[in-house]
């Protein structure tokens, strides 16, 4: 999530400050740019006269009510059985072809309409074991137990809920609104994307080989650091490759009295942790954005014993595959080149172990990118649209594109920060935002599943437009 814009850091979506956000309509102050109540009004002076906003308006109701449903029965990653079901069965009453089980529990479903592009729709199912903690009368009470045997609160802290709501929301509209455009719609429900397991789980069981191959892929994340009702699109690079790292430091274990007859793993991994910071700061290209960070350092159990072994846990993200491989090499390079200046035996050398959680960099093809960009414009205001830079973070969703470089490939945000807490917390000493992935993440839901819902009809609409 599973692949934030402002200020929030959180560990799948990662960081943008205040100042780089930039308006479309260029209504910047020298260090920032300018929020106004007006700017999100829900209304847009320059939106179609058409019956869209209207139409959802009507349908907010029933949304919410399944928001809800949705955000107090969150599932797992890879367990999201009865989620899969439940929208399943909402996108069969609306005449869409459904299949489901695709990559585990993925649910794909198809809408054709006559000649034209075949359009990829997705939202993401899967919650967080997080306990949740935002006082919400709906709030969820699930447990579970994680694939490492960690019991857990369930929560979406990841805002999933509004996604899958927002694409009930447009399966409605699109499936009410057949005369309005032609092509195919392949509307997917991905699972475990907070793991960057599931658009590969569906790819590997043959989503373009088994349904209609896409032209095009979009898709929306809420966001915990934009003011509810916000749009941001990124041209280019959006998300980082995420991959996670297990160091393993060997040594040879004794008594802490003892230096001299052990071989100090301890001090051996803390050696290793200050070298990687030089793969960045002086290997890579300056220009090229990288992350090695050393989230976890595990090692012994008493405090007169040198243990035989110290664990490193890493994240390390980037976004091209020429960077990538230079920081993952490199930590393999640096950990046995600090170890043979260790003395360590050639029998006892660090192992580096690349987690299967790898997540591959989100590209936004800027054609598609820029479309949207001034469609959203058009629609819902100058004001409400925002560029915003590439994060650090990451999302599965590039996988898409990444298997046929021909689609054409968007994510983009749309801003869940209730207006009271963004003006609150933008007084001095305000209180900060909760991130994603935070156990009080709240977002303003009917805001945030009317601009999606709209957005993504909208951007259909526009895309398998009759020619």
């Amino acid at each position: 999530m599973s692949a934030s814009i402002l200020r929030t850091a959180f560990p799948r979506i990662g960081e943008l400050r205040p100042k780089s956000l930039i308006p479309i309509s260029a209504r910047i102050v020298k260090f920032g740019y300018l929020v106004t109540a007006s700017s999100l009004l829900l209304a847009a002076p320059a939106a179609a006269q058409d019956s869209l906003r209207a139409d959802v308006a009507k349908d907010m109701p029933s949304l919410i009510a399944l928001y809800r449903d949705l955000h107090a029965n969150p599932e797992l990653s890879g367990k999201e059985v009865k989620t899969a079901a439940k929208l399943a069965a909402e996108a069969r009453k609306l005449g869409f072809k459904v299949t489901e089980k695709v990559g585990r529990t993925g649910v794909v479903a198809v809408m054709e309409n006559g000649p034209g592009p075949v359009l990829l729709m997705r939202a993401d199912m899967d919650g967080l074991p997080v306990t949740e903690d935002t006082g919400l009368p709906f709030a969820s009470k699930v447990r579970a137990t994680t694939d490492e045997g960690i019991e857990s609160g369930v929560m979406h802290a990841c805002g999933h809920d509004t996604h899958m709501s927002a694409w009930v929301g447009a399966a409605k509209r699109l499936a009410a609104m057949k005369d309005r455009w032609s092509g195919t719609l392949v509307m997917i429900l991905q699972p475990a994307e907070e793991r960057g397991w599931g658009a590969k789980w569906m790819l590997d069981d043959g989503l373009y080989t088994r349904f209609p191959k896409p032209t095009h892929a979009i898709a929306f994340h809420d966001n915990a650091a934009m003011p509810a009702g916000m749009i941001g699109i990124t041209s280019g690079y959006a998300l980082a490759n995420v991959d996670s790292v297990d160091l393993v430091v060997k040594g040879i274990g004794g008594h802490g009295a003892y230096p001299h007859t052990v071989k100090d793993p301890v001090v051996l991994a803390a050696r290793i942790v200050t070298a990687l910071q030089t793969l960045v700061s002086r290997e890579v290209d300056p220009q090229a954005p990288s992350v090695v960070t050393v989230g976890s350092f595990r090692a012994g159990s008493k405090h007169n014993i040198v243990p035989a072994e110290a664990t490193l846990l890493l994240t390390v993200r980037s976004y091209t595959p020429e960077v990538r491989k230079q920081l993952l090499d490199g930590i393999a390079r640096i950990a046995r080149g600090e170890a043979i200046a260790a003395g360590i035996p050639e029998n006892l050398m660090p192992t580096v172990k690349i987690k299967d959680e790898f997540t591959p960099a989100t590209y936004n093809t800027p054609e598609l990118a820029g479309r949207l960009r001034e469609l959203f414009a058009a629609r819902f205001g100058a004001d409400r649209v925002v560029a915003t830079p590439a994060t650090m973070g990451g999302e599965d969703f590039g996988r898409y594109h990444l298997a046929d470089k021909s689609i054409q490939s968007t994510i983009f945000w749309v801003g869940g920060v209730p207006q009271a807490v963004w003006d609150a917390s933008r007084q001095p000493g305000g209180k900060p935002l909760p991130s994603l992935h935070s156990a009080h993440w709240a977002p303003d839901a009917e805001k945030t599943i009317a601009t999606a819902t709209e957005a993504i009809t909208a951007a259909a609409l526009d895309i398998l437009a009759k020619r």
